[in-house]
């Protein structure tokens, strides 16, 4: 009882309400949100973790690295367009990528679950190791530890990345002033569908493929430009509008986007009608946005229309001052809707 007093009095969150918090399976949004503030945040704090970002930049003998690890479970491990192997590598290279580094290493931890078919782990270990070629990457050390059946949904995989900073650019959501424009790399939502398709059992017209891919290779492109990049953020979980919210509390500034300017394929906006989803929080794997300057905008569009991980981008948006630091979206039809975030996640374990 002693130990649950002491908890409660330097916890920030209720006793109470801890076992729901951790007990809510696939949370995110606003949930996420408090858990990763309130517990992770206050603990570890530090000014590395204050910036709010993919992943960390460190300075290292008078030069710069960046790192960033993650873990994926996403079920099932197989889909349309990807694979829990896939995924693990194109999701660690994307939060390095959104830090402005040029990925080059890779760390992967396996938990297996006994019983699981070697055919499926040599399907797995394999895609990962062609996307990590793909993507100029190298895995080199992991760990492998086997659980109880029933433990672990097959595979679990954790990934961490190291990848070098060629610039001196702070690419944080601290940068952004006001003006600057949000372009966004294409269409969204197909990840999250492509997964909940599989899962549900559910058939569309056309096959709803993930767009789960290595971003690295067009962020360094529009590196090349020498645009002046103020913010990049993938569109994982949470998706657009969660991806434009923590950026607009991080910066203290206010974002403003056009609905009809964000792009949707009809099957995919189709999909989420008849799942009752918005597509604005739904997951995405191979999409960003980078805020930069209006001058700029024109020069990025350009570079990422270019290349096959940015057909269909667009300018969406610009950043405003606002002492609120709202997203507000200008729907079809001209009226204003403040963006929140989700009170929980849409699609749990699309990662």
């Amino acid at each position: 009882m002693k130990k649950d007093k002491d908890f409660q009095l330097s916890c920030p969150i209720p006793i109470k309400d801890y076992p729901q918090v951790l007990l809510a399976h696939g949370s995110g949004g606003v949930l996420m949100h408090q858990l990763i503030e309130k517990i992770f945040h206050a603990v570890f704090k530090n000014p590395i973790l204050d910036q709010a970002h993919d992943g960390a930049v460190l300075d290292i003998s008078g030069g710069k690295i960046a790192t960033t690890t993650d873990s994926f479970v996403v079920y099932p491990l197989f889909f349309p367009g990807g694979d829990i192997g896939s995924l693990a590598v194109h999701g660690t290279v994307n939060d390095l990528a959104m830090c402005g580094a040029r990925p080059k290493y890779l760390t992967a931890g396996f938990i297996l679950e006994e019983g699981l078919p070697m055919e499926t782990l040599w399907r797995v270990v394999n895609s990962m190791q062609q996307a990590a070629q793909d993507a100029g990457v190298q895995i080199v050390a992991g760990d492998t530890k086997v659980v109880d059946k029933g433990k672990a949904d097959g595979i679990f995989i954790n990934t961490t990345g190291i990848g070098i900073i060629e610039h001196d650019r702070e690419i944080l959501p601290q940068s952004i002033e006001e003006g600057d424009v949000i372009v966004l790399s294409g269409d969204i939502g197909r990840h999250g569908i492509a997964i909940m398709a599989v899962r549900e059992g559910l058939s569309f017209e056309s096959e709803i493929k993930s767009d789960a891919a290595s971003l690295s290779d067009l962020v360094m492109k529009i590196f090349d430009t020498k645009a002046s990049i103020k913010c990049l953020r993938d569109l994982t979980r949470g998706g657009l509008a969660t991806s434009l919210v923590e950026i607009a509390k991080t910066s203290g500034l206010s974002i403003e986007i056009e609905e009809k300017k964000i792009s949707v394929r009809e099957d995919v906006n189709a999909a989420c009608e008849i799942l009752g989803l918005d597509p604005l929080y739904v997951a995405n794997e191979g999409r960003f946005i980078c805020f930069v300057p209006p001058q700029d905008a024109d020069k990025v569009l350009k570079v990422m229309m270019s290349h096959p991980q940015g057909k269909g981008a667009g300018i969406i948006g610009y950043v405003k001052k606002d002492k609120n630091a709202d997203v507000i979206m200008q729907n079809q039809i001209g009226t204003l809707r403040i963006i929140d975030m989700l009170s929980g996640g849409q699609l749990p374990r699309i990662c």
